[in-house]
């Protein structure tokens, strides 16, 4: 990676050996400066300097990569941050604060706003020799405190992500702007399934509107395909939850009711955390503990039990009508007894309504497409791909007057209406065309779950006549790396006013 040039809030350093804070401080510490300056200066005369800016990785064992190393444009020795950081030498002023002291400077202080301001004008501040810092931010350590305070003495700064979200609340409430920025492109650069809750947390509280987003992204691509299932859904609270669920770019694999079999493994951890079966027995103890958790209520639909309404707002953007269609997955809803039937008998009513109108009438679907209405209500479909191979697959809820094959070979991916080998679906929905709108999405994730490929295409209308085949999406020449998911939303919506034939 590039070097970067930058002139950051500075380094890490180890724990300080306080001492009483002396007269005339500010003098020693300037002379200090002032004679490094000097020195380097005269090394810049002599020849081109090595301490240019860039990234450096560091292996952390235990834990995610670590953070960036990145060198000011201005330079202070490793001696002046030993002498007058670690040791307080001539320092004019003591900080206290988290059961620790620091002996430090008012001119290297002065460096961050919080202090800045402090120490200037009428506060009453400006005069004393010992502050006691009040922490009103619980990310707030002592350790983070210490590397934020040493940055201002030293020419490099170190963020590993497990401090990141400490560092970067102690650089807010100091008001450090560049530290806070060198916070984010590390969390930027580290999002995994150890750190994404984390850091989508810390980007609301601390103004990183980019950093929410790629989180976000991160979570909507990896939450039903990440290995590390446990970790994540024990960590996505019921905020976030609801807005992934809502999303028309969550990457579904199979069908929609893959999503509600999700989310009972979600509610499952979030009211049991201290479980800690594998991962192949969690779906079965979870159905387990719903079912004690229904004949103890009387039978009692669990989103209408206490437990159950703190979940109400997640399971209301669920697409009951998308997985209600398909008869094992309607048995395994009613044998669960989560949803009210309240909620199910309304769409029991618009789906029979859309089956008979799709039999019975000319309706051949959308025309056109209002783009702003099309996400919230598409039925939302995946397959995963672990190779480069020929296949081909059906998502069986497509079966209101559709039976569509998708065929993957030759880097294409085509869509096939087959009229023979018909297992979904109704007999007379092939006495005429039918039309769908979709769009579809190719992801390829890395280890860490960053999407390193994705290649959409733009909501549209198919709408191909019996065995006909229509090229979708063209991988040739692209830099795909698999395993890929392939993604799709689809609306069938009938015309309205369509008597029937």
């Amino acid at each position: 990676m590039g070097a970067i040039n930058s002139r950051m809030p500075w380094g890490r350093g180890g724990r300080h050996a306080p001492e009483q804070p002396g007269a005339g401080g500010v003098e020693v510490a300037g002379a200090a400066v002032a004679e490094y300056d000097e020195v380097e200066e005269e090394r810049e005369e002599a020849g081109p300097s090595t301490s240019q800016g860039g990234f450096k990785r560091k292996t952390d064992s235990g834990g995610p990569p670590a953070g960036r190393l990145q060198k000011r444009a201005r330079r202070i020795s490793g001696s002046v941050y030993e002498k007058l950081f670690l040791m307080g030498e001539g320092s004019d002023v003591q900080i206290r604060a988290l059961g620790e002291v620091w002996n430090l400077h008012k001119v290297f202080l002065c460096q961050c706003g919080y202090f800045a301001s402090m120490f200037s004008g009428a506060w009453r501040e400006a005069t004393m020799n010992t502050i006691d810092l009040q922490m009103p931010d619980e990310n707030i350590d002592s350790e983070a405190l210490h590397e934020v305070l040493g940055s201002l003495y030293q020419s490099s700064v170190l963020i590993p992500p497990r401090h990141v979200v400490s560092i970067l609340a102690t650089a807010s409430m100091l008001q450090l702007d560049e530290l806070i920025q060198q916070c984010g492109e590390v969390m930027e650069e580290t999002v995994s399934a150890y750190t994404v809750c984390s850091y989508y947390y810390s980007a609301e509280s601390y103004g990183l509107p980019n950093i929410r987003t790629i989180c976000f992204q991160w979570l909507l691509d990896n939450l039903m395909t990440h290995h590390c299932e446990k970790l994540l859904l024990r960590q996505v609270s019921p905020d976030i939850m609801k807005e992934l669920i809502a999303s028309s770019e969550l990457l579904v694999i199979e069908v929609e009711m893959d999503v509600y079999t999700m989310l009972k493994k979600w509610v499952y951890l979030q009211l049991q955390p201290e479980w800690r079966g594998p991962r192949r027995a969690l779906l079965t103890d979870a159905n387990l503990w719903f079912a004690r958790c229904r004949r103890e209520s009387g039978g009692t639909p669990f989103l209408e039990t206490q437990e159950g309404r703190a979940f109400v707002p997640v399971f209301q953007h669920l697409r009951l009508a998308d997985f209600i269609c398909d008869l094992p997955s309607e048995r395994i809803i009613n044998q669960d007894g989560l949803i009210p039937a309240a909620w199910l008998t309304p769409v029991y009513k618009d789906q029979w309504l859309a089956l008979v109108q799709a039999e019975q009438s000319m309706g051949i679907g959308p025309t056109d497409i209002h783009v702003p209405n099309f996400p919230g209500y598409s039925m939302r479909c995946g397959h995963h791909l672990p190779k480069e191979v020929r296949c081909s697959w059906r998502w069986a809820s497509l079966s209101i007057g559709w039976d569509l094959v998708v065929c993957y070979a030759n880097r294409r991916i085509i869509f096939k209406r087959s009229a023979k080998n018909k297992p979904h679906g109704l007999g007379v929905s092939l006495l005429w065309q039918r039309k769908v709108a979709f769009r579809l999405c190719v992801v390829s994730l890395d280890t860490t779950g960053r999407a390193t490929f994705r290649k959409s295409t733009e909501y549209q209308v198919l709408s191909p006549g019996r065995d006909e085949e229509l090229e979708v999406v063209n991988l040739e020449n692209q830099d795909v790396v698999f395993p890929i998911y392939v993604a799709c939303n689809f609306l069938y919506v009938p015309r309205e006013g369509c008597g029937p034939e």
